[in-house]
């Protein structure tokens, strides 16, 4: 599966467990909530500055993001 993907899939998955909308972890992360929706459908690359602000919002390391066993 490609980065990308996995990335998306992480994100949503930490935000759906901690109850997050996405305005808000948008928010949190200081990035446009259509930005974060394309980031967790797969269609947008990130650059590791949005990586780090994402992980930060949601408490997680950067790691826990970009990892394929999750």
């Amino acid at each position: 599966m490609e980065l990308r993907l996995v990335v998306g899939r992480n994100t949503r998955r930490l935000r759906e467990e901690q109850g997050l909308p996405q305005d808000e972890l948008a928010h949190r992360a200081e990035i446009h909530v259509t930005y974060l929706s394309g980031l967790e459908n797969g269609h947008r690359n990130i650059t590791l500055n949005v990586l780090q602000r994402i992980a930060a919002a949601l408490g997680v390391d950067e790691t826990t993001l970009v990892s394929r066993g999750n």
